[in-house]
């Protein structure tokens, strides 16, 4: 039987990024409830594992220290907050996981820990959580810092957030809970303890107000790209999303995430990468080529520009814009300034016409009929670049009813996605473990 693709959707909980606003056929409405539930009945009547929305906490200031080009051309703004999305597109969905971006820098265990176990059992045990460190500045001064800690400073406060959110999890037994309404007892005190975590970065003495979640831990995710990034995935992440610009630099990924998981003692089967798909569907090949060129031709060049300002937290405006990008020591999202490097690199591209370029970027190389683009996708899970992807909508709802309408029956006749959701939570969904209470104490000691 063929490997099934794990299938996870992108979107924002706004517009969809520096260009997708402008495309003719992108609902407008993104500030409304109804916006998000036909976008989640698309993705669950095709099977999705997994919708994802991405998240920061500031208006991106990184082009020329000013938030006007983020409002003026549309990039990393607005943010609406993502498990308020995610709980609308709930009450139309019953099977697909539901993950929201939340970062370790800005939020405490405890917070952590409720939200998300609240919203696991909300959804019968769909919730996941897209583990972040924040990347810009303009986050940083939004919580009264100057600027975001060094990288390695933001690591360790995340080790220790990770740590002290699932011995909060674990501060209920799962069967703590007895409800004997004759002799009104409503739990047992001995399968519920208290937590008591003091680190350097964050302290919390639990036990948590809400019990034990469905799937025993929300869906852990990650996205890490540097070297301290891969360790802190391998070592904590269920499911790791990564960006891509070849198929080779996907499989040298992937390989590196096994080889450092294996290390951690942790069985690589159970994490599952994601790679980024940016998937552009035509009858045919041409049809696909020509309207990714017509969205292409949306983008401003300052548009881009501030986009990828904003994602490599590094005001590019300081740089001849018409002179090759430079070499950048400390970027905000490392996997998508490699991506960058690549194909500007390959391409001759400068600073400029990367902008334009990172405006309208697909990532995978899925552009074209739904053959070929179920061809590229079987090739890069064969290849073991992938155990599936992250696909990204040029614009909504479009861009996703063409995915669903075309390339997944083209992969369900391959016995490539499933037809069917089976029975249980998202980590059944996906072929993975439960984790055991007190799971945290063995990731967190190798």
């Amino acid at each position: 039987m063929a490997k099934q693709i794990h299938l996870a959707a992108f979107m924002n909980g706004g517009p969809m990024g520096t260009t997708g606003w402008r495309h003719k056929d992108a609902d407008p409405a993104f500030m409304k409830a109804s916006y998000y539930r036909n976008a989640a009945r698309i993705l669950e009547a095709a099977r999705f594992d997994l919708a994802f929305i991405p998240d920061a906490l500031s208006m991106p200031r990184s082009l020329g220290n000013s938030f006007r080009p983020a409002v003026e051309w549309g990039s990393g703004t607005p943010r609406l907050d993502p498990l308020v999305v995610l709980g609308v597109m709930a009450g139309v969905t019953q099977h697909m996981g539901l993950a929201a971006t939340i970062s370790t820098g800005y939020h405490e265990p405890y917070n952590l820990a409720r939200e998300l176990a609240t919203f696991d059992h909300m959804t019968d045990g769909r919730a996941g959580w897209n583990i972040v460190t924040s990347f810009q500045d303009a986050e940083a001064q939004n919580f009264g810092e100057a600027k975001l800690p060094p990288r390695e400073e933001r690591y360790a406060r995340a080790e220790e957030v990770l740590q002290a959110t699932t011995q909060l999890w674990d501060s209920w037994d799962d069967d703590a809970i007895i409800q004997n309404k004759p002799t009104g007892v409503f739990g047992d005190p001995a399968k519920v303890r208290s937590v008591d975590y003091k680190g350097k970065y964050v302290s919390t003495q639990g036990p948590l107000s809400v019990p034990r979640p469905p799937q025993g831990y929300p869906l852990l995710i990650q996205a890490g790209a540097s070297p301290r990034g891969r360790d802190f995935a391998a070592r904590w992440a269920d499911i790791i999303f990564s960006s891509n610009e070849s198929l080779e630099s996907a499989i040298a990924f992937r390989a590196d995430i096994r080889k450092r998981a294996a290390s951690f003692g942790r069985d690589p089967d159970q994490i599952k990468l994601l790679c980024a798909a940016s998937v552009v569907v035509g009858e045919t090949d041409a049809e696909a080529q020509a309207k990714h060129e017509a969205f292409a031709d949306l983008v401003h060049p300052l548009a881009g520009l501030s986009r990828l300002a904003y994602h490599c937290n590094v005001d590019l405006t300081k740089y001849d814009l018409d002179g090759p990008l430079p070499t950048l020591e400390d970027v905000g999202v490392q996997g998508h300034y490699e991506e960058v490097v690549e194909f500007a690199q390959r391409e001759k591209l400068s600073i400029r016409e990367i902008g334009r370029w990172y405006g309208a970027r697909t990532e995978g190389n899925m552009i074209g009929s739904a053959t070929t683009i179920a061809d590229n996708m079987e090739q890069w899970m064969e290849r073991g670049a992938a155990d599936g992807f992250m696909v990204q909508a040029t614009h909504l709802p479009g861009a996703f009813t063409e995915f669903a309408d075309h390339v997944v029956p083209e992969l369900q006749r391959r016995g490539l996605h499933r037809t069917e959701y089976p029975e249980g939570t998202a980590r059944d969904l996906l072929g993975l473990n439960r984790p055991q209470r007190d799971e945290w104490m063995n990731r967190a000691e190798r």
